[in-house]
């Protein structure tokens, strides 16, 4: 029983976290490392992609985990986040943070094993991964904060392979800090009467619906530019600016299908946009690298 048990609890934990939305931001660590690797000897390296694999979803597990238990009395005062595991009970704030330690050894081993920079600059990474689940209460601009969190993923990625950082990568973590940030700008739109009811703070609660959805639509122009700059940077081909340019039209329609009088399509434009944009984009990526000498 007491395996059935722990395995209830790894399955709880793990919907908590909502580990399948590591498809957002793990492609552009596979990008940056990929990239990497192809302009030092165009071959992959598979032990340092697996580690920057197990980094990434255990950094994010870190993340996820912390919001949660942080969070869980907002939660409770949200009717869209009530039935979260933490705050039915069906799983317990212990096995949380049980979890988010495990998850965070595994983070930091991981990191060790790519490289002592790595190791040196984890522990920068899980404070600003943490300090968003903060950032609702002290400042209205909390998704500038998730901004810099993801921005560490790509540029995590291009370090674990060089050693060292280059604007190729600044310029990809800009891409997907802003790409994030922007689109979380979208999703915290459907919670702002609840948010300014509970004291929680964000763009839409401080400045309307219509002026978080506009600053979105500001800040996908510069992720579109930046995955410009990452790929001229970068030296890429054909394929990733085809990438590039099929990604600002799913921005475009992400942010057609979305108005301040109407965010009934929020989630298609969370989930399905986005999940294409990650999947698609590191596609392109993938497909572009082996045109140009990639191998195994």
């Amino acid at each position: 029983m007491t395996a059935v048990a722990d395995r209830g609890r790894v399955r709880k934990f793990l919907s908590l976290v909502m580990i399948e939305h590591s498809v957002f931001a793990l492609p552009f660590a596979y990008i940056a490392a990929l990239t990497a690797m192809w302009r030092e000897n165009r071959s992959v390296h598979w032990v340092q992609l697996l580690l920057v694999t197990v980094a990434m979803v255990s950094a994010r597990t870190v993340a996820m985990s912390a919001n949660r238990i942080l969070d869980r009395e907002f939660d409770a005062l949200n009717p869209r986040t009530a039935r979260r595991e933490l705050v039915t009970g069906e799983l317990s704030v212990r096995t949380a943070w049980v979890g988010t330690l495990v998850a965070l050894v595994v983070f930091l081993g991981s990191a060790l094993a790519l490289s002592p920079l790595c190791l040196a600059l984890a522990p920068v990474a899980v404070f600003l991964l943490v300090l968003y689940s903060y950032g609702k209460r002290f400042t209205d601009y909390p998704q500038v904060l998730l901004a810099l969190a993801q921005f560490v993923a790509p540029v995590g990625g291009w370090i674990a392979v060089t050693g060292s950082a280059s604007w190729a990568a600044v310029a990809l973590g800009i891409a997907v800090g802003t790409w994030i940030g922007g689109f979380d700008l979208i999703y915290s739109c459907q919670d702002i009467a609840v948010d300014r009811r509970i004291g929680v703070r964000s763009v839409p609660a401080r400045f309307g619906v219509g002026t978080a959805l506009a600053a979105s639509s500001v800040v996908h122009v510069v992720t579109v530019a930046a995955f410009a700059w990452f790929g001229a940077a970068a030296g890429l081909g054909a394929l990733w600016w085809i990438g590039v340019a099929l990604t600002a039209l799913v921005l475009c329609y992400e942010h057609a299908i979305v108005r301040a009088d109407d965010l009934s399509r929020v989630n298609r434009a969370f989930f399905t946009a986005n999940g294409v944009i990650g999947i698609g984009l590191f596609g392109f990526a993938l497909a572009d690298l082996i045109v140009n000498g990639l191998g195994a």
